[in-house]
């Protein structure tokens, strides 16, 4: 890969890491009583997912999630550093468009992996299994809401072409 190319991945990669960052911290935040919070970051790292090399989209959830955690709920960060680089192994960036059979297969799994993987980590804090279903449900909300978000947002960003902006 060219110097060039590295460095445009490694910028759009740091844009999306900070939007992550405030749309996960501070747009649509809401707690929830068993920890952590619902928001619709979740949707900018699934588009990340969609548009970067796994390596950069990875990164940039990671950084992005994990940042906004280190402000809003620092016992989170080490789960979320794990889960949100995971949750871009469900996309694909090597389709044409944004909204692909995989994507959108990817927005399903990803929205049932991320609360239970919450969950299991929320069992693992408190010590006890008690808080996997409240935990699971309060997430799982947020990942039905990050992926309506997503699936909205798509076909509007596949028709104006993003995707060979991005890469251009």
């Amino acid at each position: 890969m060219l110097q060039k190319q590295r460095l445009h991945l490694l910028t759009v990669s740091a844009l999306f890491a900070a939007a992550i960052t405030v749309m996960t911290a501070y747009m649509l935040h809401i707690p929830i009583p068993t920890g952590g919070y619902i928001h619709l970051g979740d949707a900018l790292i699934y588009l990340a997912a969609c548009l970067l090399p796994v390596p950069y989209a990875a990164a940039a959830a990671a950084i992005g999630a994990g940042l906004a955690d280190l402000l809003t709920a620092p016992m989170w960060v080490l789960p979320t550093l794990a889960i949100k680089a995971a949750v871009v192994l469900f996309f694909t960036s090597s389709r044409e468009h944004i909204l692909c059979r995989r994507n959108l297969a990817a927005v399903i799994m990803a929205g049932l992996f991320s609360p239970a993987a919450y969950a299991l980590a929320g069992c693992a804090m408190a010590g006890t299994l008690a808080v996997f279903a409240p935990q699971f449900l309060g997430t799982l909300v947020q990942g039905i809401g990050s992926g309506a978000l997503f699936l909205v947002i798509a076909p509007a960003l596949d028709g104006v072409k993003l995707k060979e902006r991005v890469n251009a």
